[in-house]
């Protein structure tokens, strides 16, 4: 559960940005046999896992029969993207489980993302949020970033964060791995660029993130000094914003919600989002760079058995009928 990235944003924010991840009591079984067409679907058929809340949260279980008409043959309470999930899922007590998108046991076990094809959930992808006066003395930085979040799809965060948490790489040596696979490193060197500190808050994927911004940006000549696992966003923000740090690896949605005080105007549309992103940034000296195809909030998978038996690549193919 991801808690220390999301809980000093409150009750509001975390139902908008992270749904069924709040703490809350069991719920009931949501039994179905029966689509919106009145037949069996493949929904009917299989059983959905995923934490207590789930059902009564609008990105979970209720935005999947609210947006995708799925009703499924039977809920399973287990956790917030977390190990009895993965459990469950392995050993067929469920078919479907709610996990984070990016997620190292999504790699780790070759489960299935499938596609929220009709955006569901709200954008919260990886963007570069960067201190203005910071971009406006190196304005190369934002090439060199933004060369960083167009190779990061999803596939391959997931990939970097199970070359941590399960290969058991330190971030630093992941992350060096990944840059130099995609060509940023060794980078054209040089020196004299300026000095930049890179910041991140206290999870992993935070870390590796952080790496990949701070070895590129020295690789291309800039003096980085690095602080890493700082906190929450109720520390890492401020730090941001009063020139501790420079540069963080944000998530959109998530970000919004939060310097608005939940007022609800994240989307599920990336650039929407983080336009409206840069307008609130802007009084605190702030800006959020291009968004990465990849992010870090409620996803479904299946595995890949299942996906292949009923032909599984997105959310709305649940709806089709059942074999």
């Amino acid at each position: 559960m991801r808690t220390f990235r999301s809980a000093a944003l409150g009750a509001i924010v975390l139902a908008l940005s992270l749904g069924a991840c709040t703490s809350g009591g069991s719920s009931p079984s949501a039994a179905a046999s029966a689509g919106a067409s009145g037949g069996a679907t493949i929904a009917s058929t299989l059983i959905l896992a995923g934490p207590p809340e789930c059902p009564q949260r609008p990105f979970c279980l209720k935005g999947l029969t609210d947006t995708y008409g799925l009703k499924f043959k039977e809920f399973k309470p287990t956790d917030a993207g977390g190990p009895i999930t993965v459990s469950a899922i392995k050993g067929g007590q469920a078919q479907v489980g709610l996990l984070f998108t990016s997620d190292a046991a999504i790699a780790a076990n070759n489960f299935v993302l499938l596609q929220d094809d009709k955006h569901l959930q709200l954008a919260d992808n990886v963007v570069p949020v960067i201190r203005q006066a910071v971009l406006d003395k190196s304005p190369g930085i934002a090439d060199i970033l933004n060369g960083i979040v167009a190779k990061l799809s999803q596939a391959e965060l997931t990939n970097l964060n199970k070359a941590v948490g399960v290969d058991k790489k330190s971030p630093a040596d992941a992350a060096k791995a990944w840059l130099t696979t995609n060509g940023f490193l060794p980078g054209p060197g040089g020196s004299g660029k300026g000095n930049v500190v890179v910041g991140s808050t206290n999870f992993s994927e935070q870390e590796i993130l952080g790496e990949l911004f701070a070895q590129t940006l020295t690789a291309n000549g800039f003096t980085v000094t690095k602080k890493f696992q700082l906190g929450n966003r109720e520390i890492v923000y401020p730090a941001l914003k009063s020139g501790q740090i420079d540069i963080l690896a944000e998530y959109a949605a998530t970000l919004l919600e939060f310097v608005n005080k939940g007022k609800g105007e994240a989307t599920p549309d990336p650039q929407a989002t983080v336009g409206k992103l840069r307008d609130a940034l802007k009084p605190d000296g702030l800006t959020a760079l291009n968004v990465a195809e990849a992010t870090d909030q409620n996803g479904f998978v299946v595995t890949s058995e299942t996906a292949t038996k009923y032909g599984l690549t997105k959310l709305s193919d649940l709806a089709k009928p059942a074999p």
